[in-house]
C-alpha cells in the first residue's frame, strides 16, 4: 500500500526529544525552542518567530493581537481548512468569503476590494498547496484600506513570493508543522511569524498566559504577572527538539519533494495535453515548496471513481477541503461575497496524490502509470 502521507522523519529526532526529556526545562522556551525560533528569525528575516502548540493556536494569538471585536469583518477564501476561519470566529467576527482563482486555488486578489466594508479588519490570504497568493496586490489593497494581513502559510514553510519567505510579508504570519506537513514537531505543532514591531512584545504576553513572564526572564521585569489577555500558547520542549531535527535536514527534504513533484509533473503532462486533467499552476516570481502534487479531473465523479480505481491498486489518494461557506458553520458565522464561480466546481475536480518525504521514484511511476491506466492512455 502507497500512503497518503508518512510524516517526515530524519533519524536525528530520537537523540534530540531525549536530549529534552532528560534536560531541566521540558515545559516550553528551553534550548530547543530558542534554537528553532533563531532559525526562522534568521533564515527568513522576520522580526519575531514563537513557536506554538499548533497552527490553529499561531491564527487565534494573530486575532488577538490584531483585536479583533465581534461584528469585525475578516475576508478570507472559503477553500480554506476550518481554523483559518474559526481563528477570528472565536472573537466574535464575521467571515466573508472571497472566490478563488481556479489556476492555483489561492484567493483571487481582483475580488478583494469589492468585498470590504467598513467593519473590514484583515485580510487573510491562503498559500494553497505552498503557492503565493498575489501579495504585492494584496499588501497595497490593506495599505490603502488601512488592513491587515495575516499568512495562512500552514503549507508554505519554504516557498517564496518574489524572493520573499511566505509568511513573512503581512504583518502576521502562520506556519503548521502538523504530521502532513513538510516539517513536523512530533505529529502537531506551528510557528507565529511577526513582521510588524508593534506586536512583539505582546505576542510574548498572550503566549505567556497574559503575563510578562518572557520579560522577567530576561531580566527586564523584577516579577512576573498578569498584564494582558492571553492563554496557554507555549508549545512542550519535546515539541520543539523534535522539530529541530527535521530543521537540520531543511534542505535535503525540500529538494527530495521538489523531484518527487517534477516526477509527477512530467509523467502525466500527457494526459493533461489530451485534455483528461489539469496540472497544478504555479506563476511568475514564486517557488514552491512541494507541499503536496494534485490534478484535477472534469468533474466530481470522474474523481471518485478515480479514487477507487486508485485504491484498488493500494495507492491512498484524496481529495481536500469542502469549501467553508457551504458547511452549517459557514453558513452561520460568515456569508459569500459576490459570486461562488469556482471555488466549489474547482475543488470538487481536484484529487491530491501521495507526496512525502522517503518516497520513492519507483512508487511515483507506479501512481503515474496507474492514473494512465485509469484514463487508457499509455506511453
Amino acid at each position: 500500500m502507497i500512503p497518503f502521507n508518512k510524516p517526515p522523519y530524519t533519524g536525528n529526532e530520537d537523540q534530540y526529544v531525549l536530549t529534552a526529556m532528560r534536560s531541566e526545562k521540558i515545559s516550553g522556551d528551553g534550548p530547543f525552542s530558542k534554537r528553532c525560533q533563531a532559525w526562522f528569525e534568521t533564515r527568513f528575516g522576520c522580526r519575531k518567530a514563537l513557536l506554538t502548540p499548533s497552527c490553529t493556536h499561531a491564527l487565534e494569538m494573530a486575532a488577538i493581537l490584531i483585536d479583533v471585536q465581534p461584528g469585525d469583518e475578516i475576508i478570507m477564501p472559503s477553500y480554506t481548512f476550518v481554523s483559518t476561519a474559526n481563528a477570528f470566529v472565536l472573537r466574535g467576527a464575521k467571515i466573508v468569503f472571497v472566490d478563488i482563482r481556479p489556476d492555483t486555488m489561492n484567493i483571487d486578489e481582483r475580488l478583494i476590494e469589492a468585498a470590504i466594508t467598513s467593519k473590514t479588519k484583515a485580510i487573510v490570504p491562503v498559500h494553497y498547496a505552498g503557492v503565493a497568493c498575489e501579495m504585492d496586490t494584496i499588501m497595497n489593497i490593506a495599505d490603502r484600506h488601512q488592513l491587515f494581513v495575516i499568512e495562512d502559510a500552514a503549507q508554505g514553510m519554504m516557498s517564496t513570493y518574489k524572493n520573499k519567505a511566505l509568511g513573512c510579508i503581512g504583518h502576521l504570519g502562520a506556519y503548521s508543522f502538523h504530521e502532513t506537513k513538510n516539517y513536523t514537531s512530533g505529529g502537531e505543532g506551528g510557528l507565529l511569524i511577526v513582521n510588524d514591531e508593534q506586536f512583539v512584545k505582546r505576542a510574548e504576553v498572550i503566549r505567556e498566559k497574559g503575563t510578562n513572564r518572557s520579560q522577567f526572564f530576561r531580566g527586564m521585569v523584577d516579577k512576573y504577572s498578569w498584564v494582558d489577555v492571553g492563554s496557554s500558547y507555549l508549545p512542550g520542549e519535546l515539541q520543539a527538539a523534535y522539530l529541530w531535527g527535521q530543521l537540520e535536514y531543511v534542505e535535503s527534504i525540500n529538494v527530495e519533494r521538489l523531484d518527487i513533484w517534477r516526477c509527477y509533473y512530467s509523467g502525466l503532462r500527457l494526459l493533461e495535453s489530451k485534455g483528461f486533467i489539469e496540472l497544478p499552476s504555479t506563476p511568475d516570481d514564486i517557488n514552491i515548496n512541494a507541499h503536496m502534487f494534485y490534478i484535477k479531473v472534469e468533474n466530481i465523479s470522474i474523481r471518485a471513481g478515480l479514487i477507487d480505481f486508485l485504491k484498488a491498486e493500494n495507492i491512498m489518494a484524496v481529495f481536500h477541503y469542502i469549501p467553508l461557506h457551504s458547511a452549517e458553520a459557514g453558513k452561520r458565522f460568515g456569508v459569500f461575497s459576490q459570486e461562488d464561480t469556482y471555488t466549489t466546481s474547482e475543488s470538487e475536480r481536484l484529487l491530491r496524490l501521495p507526496l512525502y518525504y522517503g518516497f520513492t521514484k519507483e512508487e511515483c511511476a507506479h501512481v503515474i502509470s496507474s492514473i494512465n491506466s485509469f484514463f487508457k492512455v499509455g506511453f
